[in-house]
């Protein structure tokens, strides 16, 4: 491996003491002191945060007036608590001393006085600490509207699966904490919805109770799939009615009616005046504004326009960034393929979409991705094929039946999948009548298409990374963190990274994204078994 054109380029960009490293998120950002530079001190009149100043916060204006309407709209800051590390000589129970409760300059320093910071948690009050995370999230263009909605479908169920397995952020403001993955922090930092909306109050001055914040997992199926069943869309989910029936009276079916429709049960977080003085039905800006500010972990991207040659895309959005260009690539390689897959063979992942809330819930849990079982199905052939391979008794995918298949009778939905483990998603379950493996199956599609050699073993390269990953041969990122900073001389084993520990964390991550560490116990763990 060695570090890709872009680090360098952006290298040539930057001052001596500054270098681009790929890390979900910046394990002290917050923390009391210094942790930018030029140090700013925190509390500012934008975000009110008691831990960033507000001039981490991107200048242009959308950024700045997101952070203040959601704030403005939510009724308070935003509240998001981590379950801390409990390490041998972490306080028990833990009290995060960071938080002040003396501070009265805005209304909302009052939030901490009335139990916003939980005891046993590291509570963070602002959008920055969500949207400083980084992700790795890959759009595809389909060839049209029904390949679209296929692949929303299908890769829906996938989205749990993978940020588990691409888990790499165990530490938030300085502390080592009990979960792998930034999601729900990210969830909760954008979080615009008020108390009634919450749950909290009766319902006076708003329309709902809003059961996920803007930025969760997907609720509802999109696609008219023969394989799809109404009980897989199992949560009444609330929906602009006025605006379902205008799309439903120009044409849309329901289920993308319904989509859109529960998209615009949210407020716009921005509104540009020129996009409301300067209205045209040409320009979908108004459209975006709702559209772009629904974060779940499926977006459906129609065209930006009727005469824009880009067509119906789809974009997967739930993987974490990994340290390692490689490991970007095998991740985003390994969803392109199994995109492929899924349409060539007409695969069917489908269960119900509880089970999937459930399973993002799950893949955020420490190394869930060994520790945990998730909700996936368990046949996902379309009915004429009939073995692990993916040959079918009367047809080979893609080719022509010698027989028509009889209609399958369907049973309960509850039958049509099972707890699995990661290892037993990607590389199958042991007997005939297991699970074959989604590696499985994207090897069996390789070999049914003509892929020259040299590709075939490079593509064998991250397939290989993405197996030993979920088969517990190499760790996570995550993982790799936690035990770096468990074996660090400077690491007290009280949960805290200190600034030592945290710097050579951030070096360590600058050495595996420059191509190198090759033979010393950085690649231990990542790349090789400890």
């Amino acid at each position: 491996m060695r570090a890709s054109v872009r680090r360098v380029i952006a290298k040539q960009h930057m001052t001596k003491n500054e270098t681009p490293i790929t890390m979900t998120s910046f394990p002290r950002l917050g923390v009391p002191g210094a942790f930018t530079q030029p140090y700013y001190p925190p509390h500012g009149p934008i975000a009110r945060s008691i831990f960033v100043p507000d001039e981490i916060i991107n200048q242009h204006i959308r950024f700045p007036t997101l952070t203040a309407n959601i704030r403005s709209r939510r009724g308070s800051k935003v509240c998001i608590n981590l379950p801390v590390f409990y390490d041998e000589k972490t306080p028990n129970p833990f009290k995060d001393p960071t938080v002040q409760y003396d501070l009265s300059d805005y209304p909302e320093d009052g939030d901490v006085r009335n139990g916003a910071a939980k005891d046993g948690h590291v509570y963070m009050d602002a959008m920055g600490f969500g949207m400083g995370s980084c992700c790795l999230q890959i759009t595809f263009q389909a060839k049209n509207i029904s390949e679209a909605r296929t692949l929303y479908d299908q890769l829906c169920p996938l989205g749990p699966i993978m940020l588990a397995l691409s888990a790499a952020s165990p530490i938030f403001k300085g502390y080592l904490t009990d979960i792998d993955c930034r999601w729900n922090i990210i969830s909760g930092a954008v979080d615009d919805r008020t108390e009634e909306e919450r749950g909290l109050k009766p319902l006076n001055e708003n329309k709902y109770v809003i059961p996920k914040s803007r930025y969760d997992s997907v609720s509802t199926y999109i696609s008219q799939d023969p394989g799809y069943r109404p009980e897989y869309n199992d949560v009444d989910i609330h929906q602009n009615l006025p605006l379902k029936q205008k799309l439903l009276d120009g044409g849309m079916d329901e289920p993308l009616a319904k989509h859109f429709a529960h998209l615009f049960i949210r407020d716009p977080l921005v509104i540009f005046s020129e996009s409301i003085n300067n209205y045209s039905v040409e320009n979908n800006d108004n459209f975006e504004n709702i559209q772009s500010t629904n974060w779940q972990h499926m977006r459906f991207k129609p065209p930006p326009s009727a005469e824009d040659a880009i067509g119906w895309r789809v974009e997967f959005r739930s993987m974490e960034v990994q340290l390692t260009d490689f490991e970007n690539a095998a991740f985003s390689i390994f969803i392109v393929l199994l995109t492929r897959t899924i349409l060539s063979y007409g695969l069917n992942f489908y269960i119900p979409i509880s089970k999937v809330t459930e399973n993002m819930e799950t893949a955020h849990r420490r190394d869930a991705v060994l520790s945990e079982k998730f909700y996936f199905r368990k046949q996902v052939f379309p009915p004429r094929y009939a073995n692990r391979s993916g040959k079918s008794s009367n047809a080979s995918p893609g080719g022509s039946t010698s027989n028509t298949p009889k209609p399958v009778e369907l049973g309960p939905v509850e039958d049509e999948y099972c707890l699995m483990t990661v290892n037993e998603i990607m590389n199958g379950q042991a007997g005939q009548d297991g699970f074959p493996g989604l590696i499985t199956l994207i090897e069996s599609y390789l070999n049914s298409v003509n892929v020259d050699v040299e590709t075939r073993c490079e593509l064998a390269r991250y397939l290989d990374l993405i197996r030993k990953r979920s088969n517990g041969t190499w760790e996570t990122a995550a993982t790799w963190i936690r035990n770096f900073v468990h074996s660090h001389p400077d690491y007290e084993k009280d949960s805290c990274v200190n600034a030592t520990v945290n710097y050579d964390l951030v070096k360590a991550a600058e050495t595996l994204g420059n191509g190198e560490g090759k033979g010393t116990n950085l690649w231990k763990g990542l790349f090789e078994k400890r």
